[in-house]
């Protein structure tokens, strides 16, 4: 049999047409698996006409949004697009609740399995081997966090060490005396490490760690950030997205500029901001996602709101489509700030662009009608004038920056909480 890899490389390579009949193979086999046991989309779909014709056909299908999905079962509060009974799950995992109220996800043996193979994705970018010795610094608790990443990395033979309740310095030591090659961890950890490691005269750039996959945050695909995570490890940094009630959909190209969407296990749609109709080609908008194969908690056409600009149309060896710049924001984040659309993740570009900027947070308040922002900045230099006038030359808004003492402000392990929106 050829290995996993050779197969994973061909299904990247594949051309549009080629791309989509797999797609619409593995779209009917997962109806034809789920219905109608899956009441929630059995119900949902029974109006419409399964097993579809093309893949165009999906976009005739309802979409799923999270708040759907938080209504619970007659077993517990369970994600209610559980299709088997309540003993096939072996895996328990819950969302972070960074977006609203956490949603308990399951998965069965054959759907971790899933996550561990749709992982395999990221790893190649990261070329991890069984020579490599990978450290995981995350809680371990039931946030799915880098659980699957774990089980991924030990499947392609590699030895992990998880850090759950270890604190930042044991986690350094660990790095440094298990001579860690490679770490998976949120990008703000990533600094966070780095900083602790210079307050305890560890050099991180003399470590063997060659290569960070992060999660969890945008930074992976932030120019700023990525160059501060490469310096400060001197190390390679590969991104990657996914969420716990839809799956690992995304990695990074080697370069840094942005995510492929995982098109053998996804099926990706791109709803225009502006229009609310298909969105064209760098446009941007809302990723809406289909899993193919995790049979036992399905998601069709799942409202993710994370905002991209797809990319169809370009000239790299992976074919899949890909997201310019990788996941920019949230809709419920984005800011109009005197009519112009401004995104947490452009503010956090420029201020991750002065070394000296150690640490910030961004409150959204409303100014009468209009939305306003202001920037707390933990600054070495305690100068925040300077940055609140670069924010002003590369935003052209006037935005309001305040220094505060050095270590005043919160450190995170898992997902950064760096922007409070008071707007509402």
């Amino acid at each position: 049999m050829e290995p996993r890899s050779l197969r994973r490389d061909s299904i990247r390579r594949l051309v549009r047409t080629d791309l989509e009949r797999l797609q619409l193979e593995k779209i009917n086999s997962q109806f034809e698996a789920i219905l109608p046991e899956n009441r929630f989309y059995a119900d949902k779909l029974a109006e419409v006409e399964v097993p579809l014709g093309a893949i165009s056909d999906l976009s005739g299908l309802p979409f799923t949004f999270k708040d759907e999905l938080l209504g619970g079962t007659p077993e517990g509060d369970y994600a209610r697009n559980l299709t088997y009974p309540l003993q096939d799950y072996v895996r328990f995992h819950r969302t972070s609740g960074t977006q609203g109220r956490p949603l308990v996800v399951l998965d069965t043996h054959a759907d971790w399995q899933w996550w561990i193979d749709a992982w395999q994705y990221v790893l190649d970018v990261a070329e991890l081997a069984p020579q490599d010795r990978a450290i995981m610094p995350f809680s371990f608790g039931p946030f799915i966090g880098f659980w699957s990443a774990f089980d991924a990395a030990a499947d392609r033979g590699v030895l992990v060490a998880p850090t759950g309740g270890m604190s930042t310095v044991a986690r350094l030591d660990l790095i440094r005396s298990q001579k860690a090659t490679v770490l998976f961890c949120t990008p703000s950890y990533a600094l966070h490490l780095a900083e602790k490691a210079a307050e305890n005269q560890i050099e991180t750039r003399h470590l063997d760690v060659r290569c960070v996959i992060v999660a969890g945050e945008p930074g992976g695909s932030i120019p700023s950030i990525r160059q501060r995570i490469e310096q400060a490890w001197g190390a390679s940094v590969v991104d990657h997205s996914g969420a716990s009630e839809v799956g690992p959909w995304g990695f990074g190209d080697s370069e840094g500029q942005g995510l492929f969407i995982n098109e053998r296990d996804f099926v990706a749609e791109f709803i225009s901001v502006e229009t609310g109709k298909p969105a064209s080609e760098g446009e941007l908008s809302e990723l809406v996602l289909t899993s193919l194969g995790r049979l036992g908690s399905p998601v069709i056409r799942y409202r993710t709101g994370d905002l991209v600009r797809p990319s169809w149309n370009h000239d790299r060896d992976c074919r899949f489509v890909f997201l310019e710049g990788g996941v920019l924001s949230r809709a419920d984040d984005m800011m109009i700030i005197r009519g112009v659309n401004i995104f947490p993740s452009s503010i956090e570009q420029i201020l991750r662009s002065f070394p000296e900027v150690v640490e910030y947070r961004l409150t959204a308040i409303k100014s009468g009608a209009m939305d306003s922002i202001v920037v707390e900045i933990e600054d070495r230099l305690d100068r925040p004038e300077r940055v609140a006038t670069e924010l002003q030359l590369r935003l052209g808004l006037k935005i309001r920056v305040d220094g505060v003492p050095l270590g005043s402000l919160p450190r995170f392990e898992a997902k950064g909480k760096r922007f409070i929106d008071q707007r509402k």
